[in-house]
């Protein structure tokens, strides 16, 4: 089974945001069983909560489900059983590296899955309040994930 974590600071609006969308993108091609999906905060603030109003808005609009979903944060073992690792900005990026301890091949940012676009990171819309801004860079990026893992790892859709 390939694994995905998507890693934000709260685990409440960008990686429950990605984590919901990249499901949804995986069960569309019948590879649920062959893709396991999570995400998670690099800080405590919110373990246990479920996604931001904002986020569960804009998941309902797309017709996403976020059911079940809860924040969490990153831990140790997180670094071994994943097979892709993605943090929405440098920030995280750079938390995560250290954490993890040693080098780490399968840490990615999320931008490095939306080609062409200018944008360093992904921005937080619990600070910007602009969650159709996300939504749109996390729909592109997780299009784009999907696509990348199927290559890699010669995953055809069953749907």
């Amino acid at each position: 089974m390939i694994s995905v974590l998507f890693v934000c600071l709260g685990n409440i609006c960008r990686s429950p945001m990605a984590e919901a969308v990249f499901r949804h993108y995986v069960k569309e091609a019948g590879l649920q069983d062959k893709i396991h999906i999570d995400s998670a905060g690099t800080g405590d603030w919110h373990i246990g909560n479920i996604p931001h109003v904002g986020t569960r808005t804009k998941l309902d609009q797309a017709g996403m489900s976020y059911v079940g979903m809860e924040a969490r944060q990153v831990a140790p073992s997180d670094f071994t059983y994943f097979n892709f690792i993605i943090a929405m900005d440098n920030s995280n990026f750079k938390n995560l590296t250290r954490l993890s301890g040693r080098p780490c091949s399968h840490l990615y940012r999320f931008v490095d899955f939306i080609p062409e676009t200018s944008y360093q990171e992904i921005p937080d819309p619990y600070f910007t309040g602009d969650f159709d801004e996300t939504f749109d860079l996390v729909s592109k990026g997780c299009h784009e994930l999907l696509h990348r893992i199927q290559v890699e790892y010669h995953l055809q859709s069953t749907k």
